[in-house]
């Protein structure tokens, strides 16, 4: 059964926080104040801003306990609960392994111009340069075990003239300072902290940052982890909803807007919400004219790859899949929304059921982010044969599998909207071999998927033994119109590594936005990427601790990481080595 479905994002309802919104008055004093210093960060010297990095990563490490505390709070995660290692990772941890990476990368600005890259810079046979940027450090090959990223960049690009890519502001010095609007994402509270750090430190722009209503809560940790910044004058964070965040986009003194959020949030903010905006976005008469980026939604694939797998890979991958979803309550850009499988592989349901039995054994999570209910209600009207996995009690929503969607079906909404809660489908592909599936899979996801975010592809290493199906992984992760693809891991977790960019794949414009306009992370400061590519072992060794089925453990180590990456040290690794492989 299919029904009339938005392309894109849902426009969520608006949510009233505990902190009072902002007024203008103070707004519009916060914004002057900002124009007053924009000019003097930019004169802020190499040596200053690593000084004020280090007092970042040492406030932040300090504040982490109560930072979690609230967002476990927030998120009505109970006490003691695994889930709350979700918290410790998307938070702190991921905000001082960013800040420790550009506080690195400064350094090497300062020493010899750009940062170091890390790994090997090669040219692929058809001249797109690919640079190695994770693991950083030794320590990251510890941690990462067998993983590594690439940032692939823009064609055109050669590799000579890779180094005059990288540090671009720091290269030049007479630019004139602006002021950005950030305005912030209601789920991960890592992703407000690591934006405005982007902006300061890529763009050289000061910031006044907008706390999301969903995760106020976050504003005011993020107020006293970021304080250096404020009391110099190149931050301000206010509070408030749609009109807050409407006064600040059209604001004289504002000359950049930035937003993690639905396409639609997009749409209203560069042409005004209502019939009226969707008359100016047609006739192409946007009624904010600044630059505005944004990283936002997308109808995530995970594309599978036929193979001899055993019933240990089933169960590996069948928790990786779940581990997809059920992170941070399936409230996620990136979770996976549609698994793609080849119809003719005799594995296919095997792979399903090992879904099922782990989604079965996680506690169904609060429904925290405002029209979950409603989000999940469409999906399931549209498609009654929808499994609901789990018993729910109060606001909580059970995990959701609709298995077996018609592929034909383009308009389907399991492929035109991202379901933005604890939700996912899957559809099959007939295809004459694996070779020719690959090819279309990648032609479904590009043509049929809504957005550009991130996709990710499991494939056994049997399977590549077979010439054909080696060269058509290699064209599917040339070919995937994605800012990030993945193979062999949850390519979210590009996210977390810091150096890999993050955001929608370059060519996207205000009038057909997907997932978004410009990067985010890139702690290498790359000014020309393209995409980035992660790769992994089939099955890591030891199980990544963010697999739903090792949350106890994560719960111990995160903490114990995040602690590592504010100060590293030799003589911390047999301890937090340990908690991962005792659990």
């Amino acid at each position: 059964m299919a029904t009339a479905t938005i392309h894109g994002s849902y426009q969520f309802p608006a949510l009233a926080s505990d902190i009072p919104p902002t007024t203008q008055a103070d707004m519009g004093t916060f914004v002057q104040t900002l124009q007053e210093h924009k000019d003097a960060w930019v004169a802020v010297s190499v040596r200053e801003r690593v000084a004020l990095l280090d007092r970042l990563i040492a406030d932040c490490a300090a504040l982490a306990e109560r930072w979690v505390a609230a967002s476990i709070q927030g998120k009505r995660i109970p006490a003691g609960s695994p889930a709350a290692s979700e918290e410790w990772l998307t938070g702190p941890y991921v905000t001082i392994k960013c800040l420790r990476q550009l506080r690195q990368s400064l350094l090497d600005v300062e020493a010899t111009g750009r940062p170091r890259i890390p790994g090997p810079v090669t040219t692929r046979p058809d001249g797109q340069v690919v640079a190695q940027v994770f693991p950083v450090t030794g320590y990251d090959k510890v941690f990462f075990s067998g993983v590594k990223a690439e940032i692939w960049m823009e064609p055109g690009v050669i590799a000579a003239d890779l180094p005059k890519t990288q540090a671009v502001i720091y290269q030049d010095r007479q630019h004139a300072g602006k002021v950005a609007l950030v305005l912030g994402a209601g789920n991960v509270s890592s992703i407000g902290p690591t934006d405005i750090l982007y902006k300061l430190l890529m763009e050289d722009q000061v910031v006044i940052f907008k706390s999301n209503p969903v995760n106020a809560y976050i504003g005011p940790i993020i107020e006293e982890a970021f304080k250096a910044l404020i009391e110099a004058g190149y931050l301000r964070i206010v509070y408030g909803g749609a009109a807050e965040g409407a006064y600040l986009c059209n604001h004289a003194g504002v000359d950049e807007v930035h937003i993690t959020g639905s396409d639609k949030t997009f749409e209203a903010i560069v042409f005004g919400p209502g019939p009226e905006g969707a008359k100016r976005k047609a006739e192409r008469k946007p009624l904010l004219n600044k630059r505005v980026t944004g990283e936002l939604g997308n109808v995530s694939p995970v594309i599978v790859v036929p193979g001899p797998w055993t019933a240990r890979d089933l169960a590996y991958q069948g928790d990786h899949i779940a581990s997809m979803l059920t992170n941070n309550a399936g409230f996620n850009c990136n979770a996976t929304r549609v698994i793609i499988q080849h119809a003719g592989w005799n594995q296919r349901q095997d792979l399903l059921q090992a879904v099922r039995k782990v989604l079965a054994g996680v506690p169904p999570r609060a429904a925290y982010y405002p029209g979950a209910h409603d989000r999940q209600k469409a999906f399931v009207a549209a498609h009654p044969e929808a499994e609901q996995i789990g018993t729910p009690s109060g606001d909580e929503l059970p995990w959701t599998l609709i298995a077996g969607v018609d592929p034909t079906k383009e308009e389907d909404i399991v492929f035109t909207t991202e379901a933005f809660c604890s939700l996912f489908a899957e559809s099959a592909l007939e295809a004459a071999s694996v070779a020719e599936y690959l090819d279309r899979a990648v032609e479904f996801a590009n043509q049929q998927l809504w957005g550009t975010l991130n996709a990710t592809i499991l494939v056994h290493p049997a399977s590549l033994k077979d010439p054909a199906v080696a060269a058509a992984l290699d064209r599917a992760i040339a070919n995937l119109r994605y800012g990030t693809v993945a193979v062999n891991y949850w390519a979210a977790a590009g996210f977390a590594m810091g150096a890999p960019t993050w955001g929608g794949f370059p060519g996207n414009d205000v009038y057909d936005v997907q997932s978004g306009i410009g990067i985010v992370h890139n702690t290498l400061l790359f000014d020309r990427p393209q995409k980035t590519v992660l790769r992994a072992p089939f099955r890591s060794m030891p199980v990544p601790a963010w697999f739903v089925t090792q949350s106890k453990t994560a719960l111990k180590v995160y903490p114990k990481l995040t602690a590592f990456e504010a100060n590293p040290s030799f003589g911390k690794l047999p301890a937090i080595l340990w908690t991962a492989m005792a659990g």
